[in-house]
C-alpha cells in the first residue's frame, strides 16, 4: 500500500474527512472542533519508520469555489455519470450529469470510494425504490439515485457543513424526492424502511452502525458499503453476515473497496 494512502487511512480513523494530494504530500481536513494534537501525534508515532513533517492551519468557513476551481476537474464514471462543477459544463456522452458545488463536503467522485459507489449504483434497479444515503456528504449518491428513478431518498450526514452543501446540490440538480437530514444512525427509526441503503463512511463507523442500517433495510434489500480497504473486507463481511446479510460482490479501486450485500 502506498505510504500516503496508509497515512490517509490512519487519519480517517481519527476523524479526518477529506484529503487533497499535493506535489510534496497531501492536505488533510478535519472540523476544528474535532482536532486533537495528541491523536495526531499518536498516528505519526505509529509510522515512526518514516520521516513525516506537517503543519497545522485553522481555516475559517468560507466559500470554497475559488479554492477548488484552479485544480478541480470533472469526473466521468463508466460513461454513466458525469460529476462536474459550475465552472465546467455538462457532458452529452454521459447518461446522467450531476452538478456539485465543490466545497469541503466529501463526494465529488474524485475519491475512489465515491467512484465505486456510483459504479455499483449503475448495476442496481432503482426505479420506484426507497433509498437511504448515510454519510451523504455532497449528496451526489442521493442525487444519482433520484435521477435513476428512486421514488424517495433520505440523505443523512452528521456534519452541518456537508448538510448545507447537500441542500444546495439537491436544489441545483432540481431534485424533488430527496430529504436531507442532519444526524447519524441514531435518527433511524423502525417505522421507516428502505430498499437500498448506501453508506460510504469509514471502517469503524460502518462496523459500529451497520446493525442500525440493516434494521431499517427491507427483506431482500441491498446494502452498498465503501470507505475501507480490501484487507478490511473480512471484518465488514463478518458484521454484515452476523446481521442477516449475504455478501454478493465487491469492486476495488486504488486499494479501496466497495461491497454489495443483500438482506436474507
Amino acid at each position: 500500500m502506498p505510504f500516503s494512502d496508509l497515512l490517509m487511512y490512519e487519519l480517517g480513523e481519527i476523524g479526518y474527512e477529506s484529503f487533497v494530494n499535493t506535489d510534496d504530500g497531501f492536505k488533510a481536513y478535519i472540523p476544528s472542533a474535532d482536532f486533537d494534537t495528541t491523536a495526531l501525534d499518536n498516528v505519526f508515532a505509529n509510522v515512526s519508520h518514516c520521516n513525516v513533517e506537517y503543519n497545522v492551519d485553522i481555516i475559517p468557513d468560507q466559500n470554497w469555489n475559488a479554492v477548488w476551481e484552479s485544480t478541480h476537474e470533472p469526473v466521468m464514471v463508466d460513461d454513466f455519470c458525469w460529476v462536474y462543477a459550475p465552472f465546467h459544463g455538462s457532458n452529452a456522452n454521459a447518461e446522467y450529469n450531476i452538478l456539485i458545488e465543490p466545497k469541503m463536503s466529501f463526494g465529488t467522485a474524485h475519491h475512489a470510494t465515491t467512484y465505486m459507489m456510483i459504479s455499483l449504483l449503475r448495476d442496481e434497479d432503482i426505479t420506484n425504490k426507497t433509498v437511504l444515503d448515510m454519510g451523504s456528504g455532497t449528496a451526489v449518491l442521493a442525487i444519482l439515485a433520484e435521477m435513476c428513478g428512486a421514488k424517495y431518498v433520505e440523505a443523512i450526514d452528521n456534519d452541518e457543513w456537508a448538510y448545507n452543501n447537500a441542500l444546495e446540490n439537491i436544489n441545483n440538480n432540481n431534485c424533488k424526492n430527496i430529504k436531507a437530514m442532519l444526524g447519524d444512525a441514531s435518527i433511524l427509526t423502525d417505522d421507516k424502511k428502505f430498499q437500498i441503503i448506501m453508506a460510504n463512511i469509514n471502517r469503524n463507523i460502518l462496523l459500529r452502525d451497520m446493525k442500525h442500517y440493516i434494521a431499517v433495510l427491507e427483506q431482500g434489500g441491498t446494502l452498498l458499503l465503501s470507505g475501507f480497504y480490501e484487507h478490511d473486507i473480512p471484518a465488514i463481511r463478518h458484521e454484515a453476515e452476523n446481521n442477516g446479510m449475504k455478501f454478493e460482490t465487491y469492486k476495488e479501486r486504488s486499494e479501496w473497496v466497495a461491497c454489495k450485500f443483500t438482506k436474507q
